[in-house]
Order: structure tokens, then C-alpha cells, then sequence
């Protein structure tokens, strides 16, 4: 149905969490995205993490949706980084700062 999970960064970027979330076709715009976000932010204070980033691919725009709606600005852009059915899709790097 759905994941998602928090990995901080190491070294110089332990200050960091890297956001993944899956939602699974038909579960999709209900709401469990949203609280995901809100769950994984939550967790991400508490653990005292500063920066949440995250990658989506460009024409995934209920994802980009969900997370402009949380806060998540994108900050990077690398042209065609996955080849999927056939087409090349760039890869947007989003960031929400906690602090």
C-alpha cells in the first residue's frame, strides 16, 4: 500500500534527512501522503535534524503537489537522470529547511 522512510545523512550531513515515500496506485489522493509527510517531519525534528531533502521524478506531479503543499521547495534539477517506458525523465531535488 504505502512506505516511506527518514536515513540521515553521515559526516558532515548528519544534520540532514533523506525523505522516500512510496504510495501505491489506487491509494493514492486520500490523504496518506500528507500524513506521511507530517509523521516524517514530526520524527525528523525530534531526532534533531535541520534540512529534509528529497528526489521525485519530474512528471510525478501529484507527488510535487504533495510536497509543495508541505513546505518542500525544489533546489536542483538533474536533466534526464532516469530513463523510464522509453523516455528520458529528469530528476527534481526538493528541500524543506526545519529551522
Amino acid at each position: 500500500m504505502a512506505n516511506s522512510e527518514i536515513v540521515r545523512g553521515v559526516g558532515y550531513s548528519r544534520h540532514v534527512g533523506f525523505i522516500g515515500i512510496a504510495i501505491k496506485k489506487g491509494f493514492r489522493s486520500i490523504g496518506i501522503g500528507t500524513e506521511m509527510m507530517r509523521e516524517l517531519e514530526e520524527h525528523a525534528r525530534k531526532i534533531g535534524l535541520k534540512v529534509l531533502t528529497l528526489s521525485v521524478f519530474a512528471n510525478n506531479q501529484h507527488a510535487i503537489n504533495l510536497y509543495r503543499k508541505m513546505g518542500v521547495v525544489e533546489t536542483g534539477r538533474v536533466p534526464k537522470r532516469f530513463f523510464k517506458d522509453g523516455a528520458y525523465i529528469d530528476e527534481i531535488i526538493m528541500t524543506k529547511m526545519l529551522e
